[in-house]
């Protein structure tokens, strides 16, 4: 079904308690947007063939046994992984795009690998590691973590202080705050954040305010969205619009120094347009 995705649909999504969005049907449905030709259809079929090559696969219960399932569906038999030479490019961070690649970033590949494991009712979790999407297998006793832009690697514990040397300097050291689980909507913020940090820094601000527009659409109760949705409809000229995302800021937030801090910028656009 071509052009299933509209700004509407996605903004069902912000309605969705956490638990109850589906990442890789979510992840679609924003790509849809970018792609209003795109057989969503097809797609879907895709993803549920390789649910079904991975539940035929006897990956036992142990997180390592599975995480290396997840990686041979993927990875060796999908051609999934990371996208180091073209990394900015914002296909990276589309999922039509992505499957269509089969590269890009860590966290759109990350989407991939956490909705597959969770089609087969294994537990698993995209992790807020900074600079680099990780993905969690397992429970807490028995758990891997994996880099699905290293084709579904596991890493052992010195690859991730490696990895943290690289993103945070070289005398970086793994924290909780690190791994913290990302919830589904925080990793559909994640994932439109690459696009409008790229499309910002190319000097593109109407691509960077639609892409936030979608992001406030999905999660309206982040408040930090507003405040860049507003920044960017007023570096367009577009005063109101900018009144009306701190207007929605203010409903978001109960501490008092922001709501300070969103009242006086509210004057100013006020006293902006008189």
């Amino acid at each position: 079904m071509a052009g299933e995705g509209t700004i509407d649909g996605v903004s069902a999504l912000g309605l969705l308690d956490d638990e109850a969005i589906l990442l890789d049907e979510a992840a679609l449905a924003l790509a849809a947007l970018d792609n209003p030709d795109a057989d969503l259809a097809a797609y879907r079929r895709q993803i549920a063939l390789w649910t079904a090559r991975l539940l035929a696969r006897d990956a036992g219960v142990g997180a390592a046994d599975r995480a290396r399932a997840l990686a041979a569906v993927l990875a060796d038999e999908g051609g999934f992984v990371g996208d180091d030479r073209t990394y900015d490019d914002p296909a990276n961070a589309d999922l039509i795009r992505v499957i269509d690649r089969r590269r890009g970033l860590p966290v759109a590949l990350a989407i991939l690998y956490v909705a597959l494991a969770r089609r087969v009712g294994w537990t698993a979790e995209a992790l807020n590691v900074p600079g680099h999407v990780l993905i969690r297998i397992g429970a807490d006793a028995d758990s891997v973590l994996v880099d699905p832009f290293d084709r579904g690697r596991i890493l052992a514990a010195h690859d991730v202080r490696e990895l943290l040397a690289r993103m945070l300097g070289r005398d970086a050291r793994p924290e909780p705050a690190h791994f913290a689980a990302l919830g589904n909507c925080s990793t559909l913020v994640r994932l439109l954040s690459n696009q409008a940090t790229r499309a910002r820094q190319a000097g593109d601000v109407a691509r960077a305010l639609e892409l936030h527009e979608r992001m406030t659409a999905i999660a309206p109760a982040f408040s930090g969205l507003w405040w860049e949705r507003a920044r960017l409809e007023q570096l367009l000229g577009r005063v109101v619009d900018a009144r009306a995302s701190l207007s929605s800021m203010l409903e978001t937030t109960r501490d008092p120094a922001l709501r300070r801090r969103i009242a006086a910028a509210l004057d100013a656009l006020a006293r902006s347009i008189n």
